[in-house]
């Protein structure tokens, strides 16, 4: 007999199926609820609800798990390079000698942008936030790619392994333009004899006069930093994506609605947050004791310690905090917030308050603390968020798009406004 859920409600009592994952993760199917019983379930935030069923990406929180495709994130962390992971997210298996060089010569030779975007760059402000240019870039990719964008779900299907890898090529080189237009720069055009992350830093740091090169050091550290963020599940701009995708909408509207999703400082802004703490702590003079000390005493907010997710240490942030070292090995970087921030996780990972709270250092932390010694500016980082998670998108949408018979989202809500009133006419009032 398969396992059931009983819901009594007076003296009427109902059955709900148990869906279980390949994991072992259960579920109450209640999708026949307001049907049979006419009440519908009130979960704040989704905490508690599954939005769908999805073979992409698994989470422990509680033993700090990742696994993408059934592959563990330390795993790919230190054998994979980003291009061949988001490869294994979108399609589910590590590709082929022949099918990774198909993939990354896709994205190769996806770098350039039609010269008519160029011109979009002159319609923004210079105090324009890269996360709104990027997002409007992005959608607008689908003008210039319209066979790639149709919102016909079978044939933006069919075209599926051509638009994949182009936003995944032209993201980097829209964001790194972002980046000039805001600094007053010219452009600089991509390099093909670059790897990935190697052509992102160059079209960011090069001159018309002298060419940026990245170690092989600090590139390796960016391309995992990419890597460790190319899916999470169903988060905030995920679900974002699915939802969209829901109502059939192509796949650059839909990441490009993912991007805003991302902006948002309880999501991709996270990373952004540290640093500014790290830059408060400084300000006051503190080498982060007493910043440490007012957290415990709850008069201070330790941004980037602890995860909504992951009830222990966020497997992430442990392979980022090893790279993070490397880099400023490399570097000699002689910073003070970065010696703040080394204070902050020893604090973290010695203090009794901490340990027993579970307050561990999670990804945003150290992500924030590699992108500063790598020279990426502060309002940069969301963007660079926004290229790794690039491809968990991807998959997300092609997940959603391939459901034949998918519906469109379309969530309940608990009404708490007014009653049934009458209409007064506008010269009475």
């Amino acid at each position: 007999m398969s396992e059931e859920a009983k819901l009594t409600i007076g003296d009427n009592s109902w059955s709900f199926p148990i869906i279980e994952g390949t994991e072992g993760e259960k579920a109450i199917d209640t999708r026949r609820l307001r049907n049979e019983t006419g009440y519908i379930t009130y979960d704040d935030g989704y905490g508690n609800t599954g939005s769908c069923q999805s073979s992409i990406s698994f989470i422990d929180g509680e033993k700090g798990i990742l696994r993408h495709r059934g592959y563990g994130i330390e795993d790919l962390a230190a054998n994979a390079r980003f291009l061949e992971t988001a490869y294994l997210i979108i399609y589910g298996e590590l590709p082929s000698q022949d099918e990774y060089a198909a993939f990354r010569g896709l994205v190769h030779d996806n770098t350039q942008i039609h010269v008519g975007m160029e011109n979009h760059f002159d319609g923004f402000p210079l105090d324009s936030h890269p996360m709104a240019i990027l997002a409007a870039l992005l959608n607008s990719l689908g003008c210039y790619y319209p066979d790639l964008a149709t919102n016909d779900r079978d044939q933006d299907l069919e075209n599926f392994d051509t638009a994949a890898p182009l936003a995944i090529s032209k993201v980097r080189t829209l964001a790194a333009m972002t980046y000039r237009m805001k600094m007053g720069m010219p452009f600089i055009y991509p390099d093909p004899k670059l790897l990935y992350s190697q052509n992102f830093l160059h079209m960011m740091f090069s001159t018309p006069y002298e060419k940026f090169e990245a170690s092989d050091t600090v590139a390796h550290a960016l391309d995992l930093f990419l890597l460790l963020h190319a899916d999470h599940e169903q988060n905030c701009s995920t679900s974002t994506v699915r939802m969209v995708a829901s109502g059939g909408a192509n796949l650059f509207a839909s990441v490009s609605a993912g991007v805003s999703a991302l902006w948002g400082p309880l999501h991709g802004g996270a990373n952004m947050a540290v640093i500014r703490m790290l830059e408060s702590i400084h300000k006051d003079g503190d080498d982060g004791s007493r910043f440490i000390e007012a957290a415990k005493r709850k008069e201070a907010r330790l941004m980037g310690f602890g995860h909504r997710v992951y009830k222990n240490f966020d497997p992430r942030a442990k392979i980022l905090g090893e790279a993070c070292t490397r880099v400023l090995d490399e570097l000699g970087m002689n910073d003070p917030l970065l010696d703040i921030a080394h204070r902050l996780e020893q604090a973290a990972l010695e203090d009794r308050y901490f340990i027993e709270r579970r307050l561990y250092p999670n990804v945003d932390f150290y992500s924030g603390i590699l992108l500063k010694a790598i020279g990426i500016p502060v309002e940069m980082y969301t963007v660079l968020f926004a290229i790794g998670r690039l491809p968990g998108w991807l998959a997300n949408w092609r997940e959603v798009a391939s459901v034949g018979d998918g519906r469109i989202h379309r969530p309940r809500q608990i009404y708490t406004g007014s009653t049934k009133r009458d209409y007064v006419a506008l010269e009475e009032r």
